[in-house]
């Protein structure tokens, strides 16, 4: 059975939660997509790295392709991948607002990662504070996790609502219900500091 095989089998699984965060974080790093939880929401995930997997997501949520997606992180060193240098102002914010469910904006000029920017020449990253999803991402590398719905939909709170939405073309990991929102969105460019998107959850320290 091969690789994709494995996936499609798991995927058909009446019982999701028999899939483990290992196998889960193995699919994601060989390119498969997956739905699982992120420190906010379900999200359907896919490594950041691969573009094909990328542009899958893109496909299977019907996003705008002009529409860049978060970067879940498992580290400062994965910035580093997409060839981000910060410099110690940028260091001193992420220091005050990471872990957490904050995601920031940084300046991306590489052309070879223009299908994550989509022009913008700017990436967002997270890195989350749940401890599972470090795990995974230990294993996995960085991940695309837009939330798990058609643009315009309303995100699943459950793995069912997820199937629902994608069927069996991706594998499922995680038990529960999620109804969480979104994380704090913040742009970090020119020594500046720019709240894109507000959580009415979430309070984060800024005081420099």
């Amino acid at each position: 059975m091969d690789f994709k095989e494995r996936v499609l089998k798991i995927a058909s699984r009446k019982k999701p939660e028999k899939l483990s965060w290992q196998k889960a974080a193995l699919f994601l790093k060989d390119g498969a997509i997956g739905v699982i939880p992120t420190d906010t929401i379900y999200g359907i995930c896919a490594p950041a790295l691969d573009k094909k997997a990328v542009e899958k997501v893109y496909k299977l949520k019907k996003r705008d392709p002009k529409k860049p997606m978060i970067i879940l992180i498992g580290s400062l060193d994965d910035l580093r991948k997409f060839n981000i240098d910060l410099n110690a102002w940028q260091k001193k914010i992420l220091k005050k607002v990471w872990l957490g469910k904050v995601s920031i904006v940084l300046p991306c000029l590489d052309k070879k990662f223009a299908y994550l920017h989509k022009g913008t020449k700017t990436l967002a990253f997270r890195l989350p504070k749940k401890r599972e999803l470090l795990k995974i991402l230990s294993i996995s590398g960085p991940l695309v996790a837009p939330s798990a719905n058609p643009e315009g939909g309303r995100p699943a709170e459950t793995i069912a609502e997820a199937k629902k939405y994608f069927g069996k073309n991706i594998f499922y990991y995680g038990t529960g219900k999620i109804s969480g929102q979104p994380s704090i969105l913040i742009k970090l460019q020119n020594n500046k500091i720019e709240i894109i998107r507000k959580n009415s959850m979430i309070k984060p320290t800024l005081k420099l």
